[in-house]
């Protein structure tokens, strides 16, 4: 039996210790999944130009975009959000493959992906909400999908 619970404790604190963003500096050149370059880069507002140009159903493409970061998962480091001009707009790092430390926060960064526009629903939005650390009458206050443009990361450059 103790050795059971030992053996509880050493999983749940490996748990843990992996379950978290990486604790390293976002300094310039700085790179976390693919290796990446700025060249061709565009804006968040050229994508989202680029995205609704195309009909309806098919808006998605492979992408290269210059943006600013204003929100990054706490809890794995596994999403951000960039400032866009209708709000902000939702990077996930791809299939969990990458992760990003909380110190990208307020950097500017190049991020290579796959773009579409989705509706994120309710459930995801309060998910997405708890993981930036938003008080609980924040995330109650969250009652309706959001239809965005949301880009799978393949790469993320710090600028």
């Amino acid at each position: 039996m103790k050795k059971i619970f030992a053996l509880s404790i050493a999983v749940f604190i490996y748990t843990l210790s992996v379950a978290q963003p990486p604790n390293v500096p976002a300094k310039t050149g700085s790179s976390f999944g693919e290796k990446i370059t700025a060249e061709k880069a565009m804006s968040v507002n050229e994508l989202q130009n680029l995205l609704l140009g195309k009909s309806e159903g098919s808006r998605k493409a492979e992408v290269k975009i210059k943006g600013v970061v204003t929100d990054v998962c706490t809890m794995e480091g596994c999403w951000i959000k960039v400032q866009s001009a209708d709000g902000k707009m939702m990077v996930k790092m791809k299939d969990h493959q990458f992760t990003v430390p909380v110190a990208l926060n307020g950097k500017t960064v190049i991020i290579a992906g796959d773009a579409e526009e989705k509706i994120t629903s309710v459930e995801q939005l309060k998910h997405f909400a708890a993981d930036a650390g938003k008080s609980k009458e924040e995330i109650a206050a969250i009652k309706e999908a959001k239809k965005e443009i949301v880009i799978d990361a393949k790469g993320v450059l710090v600028l």
